[in-house]
């Protein structure tokens, strides 16, 4: 038999095309919809309002489409709280959990609405005492509640505003055509507005950013305060230490592009040099590292986490080698 629910939204969701969206994911899943309901805000900042009936050829299927409606702001229009189920085992939710998003999430506890704490994507919510919080599945334990179903839950999507062109074409691919240079200034602007509102700016980074020449530029970008924390692994500080003492990554001279003879043992040389100097703080304190990005973060007292891997040689002694530990200072910072 046929299934139906009726959903709400509200935000810009015109300016943002989440209206679009949630019609083609409607589609997508084979789904029909009915709007019932669309008023549109009539200034800059007042949202727009849908009221939506969605449709399935199964029960089954309708709970599958609402989960994908919850990421773009809608949720069940019936009002009713949240539902939870027991944890029976040390680090597994139950079958049916709602996993998170990175969006703000409500769930709606004795028919108040109550922000979910330590918002993250790809966890699942615990209730306890009247309050809400996001916890990953190996963080689960027996008898924990977990809120399950779609009931209950309500998502709030980042609208793009009015006024204002926002985050939103990083969503988008960006055309080969496009000019690089257009690219880079508008993540310039944004950067500049996150630091002007009080925001802080993370850049996660691989290797890459030596061998391409881009280390000077990032270091830069450190030393002039736009950035407030390095996300990485061993091998971005390894070769951006190999840069400082030898001018080499991977024993290639990166102002010729060649590589030099003995260079391949530049990268376990510079390795060895933080090892002996105690680790890259005390190597800036030593005078034995006088630049690049490592150093620049720790002038600037600008955390950063070295997330280490199967493929680390040494590694640094900052390395974390413990990734569940390395994922929960990621997050801290």
């Amino acid at each position: 038999m046929p299934a139906s629910e009726i959903l709400e939204a509200e935000g810009h969701l015109i300016d943002s095309q989440v209206l679009n969206q949630i019609f083609d994911t409607v589609v997508h899943h084979g789904g029909e919809f009915e709007v019932q309901a669309f008023d549109i805000g009539r200034t800059n900042d007042e949202p727009s309002h849908l009221t939506i009936r969605v449709t399935t050829k199964r029960k089954a299927e309708l709970q599958g489409l609402i989960a994908a409606l919850l990421p773009l702001g809608c949720r069940v229009a019936r009002g009713g709280n949240a539902l939870t189920k027991p944890v029976a085992r040390d680090g597994a939710a139950p079958e049916d959990f709602h996993s998170t998003t990175n969006h703000r999430t409500q769930v709606r506890l004795g028919g108040e609405w109550v922000p979910v704490a330590h918002q993250r994507m790809d966890a699942a919510i615990v209730v306890k005492d009247g309050a809400a919080e996001c916890r990953k599945l190996r963080d689960l334990r027996k008898g924990d509640q977990v809120v399950v179903g779609v009931e209950g839950v309500r998502v709030v999507p980042e609208f793009v505003e009015r006024d204002r062109l926002g985050f939103a074409f990083m969503t988008n691919e960006v055309s080969s055509e496009r000019r690089v240079e257009v690219a880079v200034g508008r993540i310039a602007a944004m950067m500049r507005e996150i630091k002007a509102t009080g925001g802080r700016v993370a850049v996660v980074a691989g290797p890459v950013v030596v061998h391409t020449g881009g280390a000077p530029y990032l270091a830069e970008l450190i030393r002039e305060g736009f950035v407030d924390a390095v996300l990485a692994g061993n091998a971005l500080a390894v070769h951006d230490i190999e840069r400082q003492l030898y001018g080499t990554s991977l024993g290639v001279n990166l102002d010729t592009g060649k590589a030099i003879d003995g260079g391949h043992r530049h990268h376990m040389k510079a390795i060895n040099t933080i090892v002996r100097a105690g680790g890259i703080a005390a190597a800036v304190a030593q005078g034995v590292l006088k630049g690049g990005v490592m150093y620049e973060c720790v002038k600037k007292g600008v955390p950063f986490v070295l997330a280490g891997s199967i493929r680390d040689d040494g590694p640094l002694p900052d390395t974390e080698m413990d990734l569940i530990k390395a994922q929960n200072q990621y997050a801290a910072a």
